[in-house]
């Protein structure tokens, strides 16, 4: 007999929309936890800053979005739908407008708004006691501009999904601390006025870095861009008459001035940390079971079930290096058919092996500890096996090639390739059975 589950999801982003979806489909009572008044995640626009541009103050007023105002999407729509569900629009590349009319259309569609506890901003989740399956979530909601309300409420399972692009990560170099201009992590950029006439550094290649680079390079006296790797060297970027790429930062004095390992140095104003996020999850109390290390968050079987707390606590869309939507549906319909009894986990004790076997052999193979949770080699057989748990189709394969083509495009066609590619065609002829 189908088991139906009372079960609280936290955060209503791209992996919680979809399991709150999964979850009812399944026939499982959900409660959405929202701290936004509204879906989206980190895909709800907001043009506040955290007083602490780096992130570093654990008693600052969180931003949870990363978004910058004129942002767009580096993947093609196509492949950031669901399923059964696909993201329509005009443009292959649309903004984060168009990103979050699609969540609140999917939203909306499948009955899923009535399910949302919008403006409670979960604070704890912890077992009721070490011999229960029961959890407690407490949530709190702003009653007025200095007093909170505090709620509690008891849960069969908790699903994790408040996703992992709030937590900055910072680069560490000499005089970090003590640099007398301008320090903030991408997570605070939102437009490119304040850096007129400035010379700022940004740390990282990443997309944030190159999309801030590209937008801030007109209106500033000089952009250095710091980046990693064998080949960094000091050089003028092609298309910018004002920018230069250095290798990693070297130290940063006391009068202003920031060293590269290249033997460069520049009289900077502005460091902008592009330098990713940590995983981060302030309320989760597990009595040290579940733990985050060099951004490790475990253990978990298959990225998603803790061993000795599964299946009453899951977590939904850590994994990265592959198409996000794919492997957060097909995780949402893994977890929702545990909890009903449809598809069983392996014994506390096989999954515990599993997770060492996948430890052992990332140190074996020289695997850092931070990319724990990184598909960018095994994708394929990670969505295959949990399309195969779950009993639906894998997803057409030609999704994760594109996914996998798009550095070489980025390559290719510079920073215009959002407007250049045609995404049409290249489907045409990767989806051809010839």
């Amino acid at each position: 007999m189908r088991e139906a589950y009372k079960v609280a999801v936290v955060g209503g982003g791209f992996a919680g929309l979809v399991t709150a979806r999964e979850l009812q489909r399944e026939g499982h009572r959900v409660t959405l936890f929202e701290k936004a008044n509204n879906v989206g995640g980190i895909w709800l626009y907001d043009s506040r800053l955290e007083t602490d541009l780096l992130g570093l103050d654990p008693n600052r007023e969180i931003v949870h979005s990363s978004l910058y105002k004129s942002l767009r999407v580096n993947l093609p729509r196509q492949i950031m739908g669901f399923s059964d569900y696909p993201f329509v629009d005009p443009r292959h590349f649309p903004g984060h407008e168009e990103v979050l009319r699609f969540l609140e259309d999917f939203a909306r569609d499948f009955g899923l708004m009535e399910l949302i506890r919008f403006g409670h901003e979960v604070v704890r989740v912890e077992r009721v006691n070490e011999a229960s399956h029961e959890w407690v979530v407490e949530s709190r909601t702003r009653e007025s501009e200095s007093r909170w309300g505090l709620k509690e409420d008891v849960f069969e399972a908790v699903v994790i999904c408040n996703g992992k692009h709030t937590e900055p990560n910072i680069a560490e170099f000499s005089g970090r601390d003590t640099w007398p201009g301008l320090q903030m992590h991408s997570h605070n950029y939102r437009t490119p006025e304040r850096f007129e006439n400035k010379i700022v550094v940004l740390i990282g290649n990443g997309s944030s870095a190159n999309d801030i680079l590209k937008e801030i390079s007109p209106l500033a006296k000089q952009v250095h861009q710091a980046v990693r790797g064998p080949d960094s060297q000091l050089k003028r970027l092609e298309k910018h008459d004002n920018a230069w790429q250095h290798s990693m930062i070297e130290c940063a004095r006391n009068d202003g001035k920031v060293v590269f390992q290249d033997g460069s140095i520049v009289d900077a104003d502005v460091i902008i940390h592009c330098t990713g996020y940590k995983f981060h999850f302030p309320f989760l109390r597990s009595n040290g079971i579940i733990t985050v290390d060099n951004n490790r968050v475990g253990p978990l079987y298959q990225h998603v079930f803790p061993p000795s707390l599964a299946p009453q606590l899951s977590f939904v869309g850590l994994p990265y290096k592959a198409v996000p939507s794919i492997v957060m549906e097909l995780q949402a319909k893994w977890v929702a058919k545990v909890l009903s009894g449809e598809v069983k986990l392996p014994t506390r004790v096989e999954m515990a092996y599993s997770v060492e076997e996948l430890y052992h052999q990332m140190e074996k193979t020289g695997r850092p500890k931070h990319r724990t949770h990184t598909l960018q080699q095994d994708k394929f057989e990670y969505e295959s096996w949990l399309a195969a748990q779950s009993g639906v189709k894998p997803p057409q394969r030609w999704k994760e090639v594109m996914f996998s083509f798009i550095q070489k495009i980025r390559s290719y066609y510079g920073d215009e390739y959002r407007d250049t590619w045609d995404v049409d065609k290249w489907i045409q002829e990767a989806d051809s059975p010839n």
